[in-house]
């Protein structure tokens, strides 16, 4: 079936007569158009992708519209969307269209859930979750889902696989970080003198005391890099589970997210405790300040307790 054709007038939007208004530029910036500053109507679209993940389909779409609409280059953004460059005004109702056409959808700017970031952790070799698939479901559920909830200022949200911390979650108003709960079997420890334990563990957490393997909870980070390392047995039971901080941020203000007190084992744990951080900076969270602000203003042990209701 035909749609009708999108125009400035279909996206709520006039078209260019001299030269562009404040709520003109305004008006494309919600759409993820924004202007570059070295010209009067040029802009840099965004393109969003599922955590930086395309199909090639859909990259040849970009492409080829970065050729028809735009100056024929893109760039990456660090929140790993794609910025269509060099868009003339009259451009962006065509250009969204052709997109449209592909599955593909400008935006990630505003007060509301930015596109969600996350490192490779499904395959690289430190991973210790599935960060594909839990981002996409995040993506999917928030992002798009929570699409025209307005919030007190944007909420950015990311995944990373292991401490590690190469997409800086803790550095995002929400940030989930892998971790991998070992379940020692004491009985099997023979107190070696060349512990392949301790030897294996980058915080040094670890150490052989009365003849038994002992982890200082406070150094070990919970990587998993001691896992199935000892050759008789003692650490080769685990579990898989998530951490996750609220409160980070980077800009002209920074701050390191704080860890809720729980480790979460199920992806609908995290997603459902997301959910209520949103929801909570939704409905507490004061315009114009960030999460951080928020929790800084009702204090951590409240806000901990609301997201962590029900959970333990």
């Amino acid at each position: 079936m035909k749609t009708n054709p999108i125009t400035f007038e279909s996206l709520g939007l006039t078209p260019k007569n001299g030269k562009l208004t404040p709520d003109q530029i305004k008006g494309v910036k919600a759409l993820g158009c924004l202007k570059d500053k070295r010209y009067d109507d040029i802009f840099n679209v965004r393109v969003i992708t599922r955590n930086g993940k395309i199909t090639s389909a859909e990259q040849m779409a970009i492409a080829k519209a970065a050729e028809l609409f735009g100056s024929a280059s893109v760039a990456m953004t660090t929140r790993l969307t794609v910025e269509i460059q060099g868009v003339p005004y009259d451009n962006i109702p065509a250009l969204i269209e052709y997109l449209h056409g592909y599955g593909l959808e400008t935006g990630g700017t505003g007060a509301k859930v930015r596109p969600i970031v996350s490192c490779k952790g499904t395959t690289c070799v430190f991973g210790l979750i599935d960060t594909y698939h839990l981002s996409e479901e995040i993506h999917k559920r928030f992002y798009q889902g929570y699409h025209d909830v307005a919030l007190p200022h944007k909420c950015k949200i990311a995944v990373g696989g292991c401490p590690n911390n190469c997409v800086k979650p803790d550095l995002n108003d929400i940030g989930i970080i892998g971790q991998r709960i070992i379940k020692p079997d004491l009985t099997k420890c023979r107190g070696c003198k060349k512990c392949a334990i301790a030897l294996n563990c980058p915080m040094k957490a670890a150490h052989v005391a009365d003849g038994k393997i002992q982890r200082d909870p406070a150094v070990c980070n919970r990587c998993g890099r001691c896992y199935e390392k000892c050759p008789f047995g003692v650490f080769s039971e685990a579990t898989a589970a998530y951490k996750i901080c609220i409160g980070g941020r980077w800009g002209k203000k920074s701050a390191m997210g704080k860890p809720l007190n729980h480790l979460f084992t199920s992806e609908e744990e995290v997603l459902n405790t997301v959910e209520r951080a949103i929801c909570l900076f939704r409905d507490e969270g004061i315009k114009g300040e960030r999460f951080s602000d928020t929790i800084a203003r009702l204090g951590f042990d409240y806000v901990e307790a609301k997201l962590l209701e029900g959970v333990r």
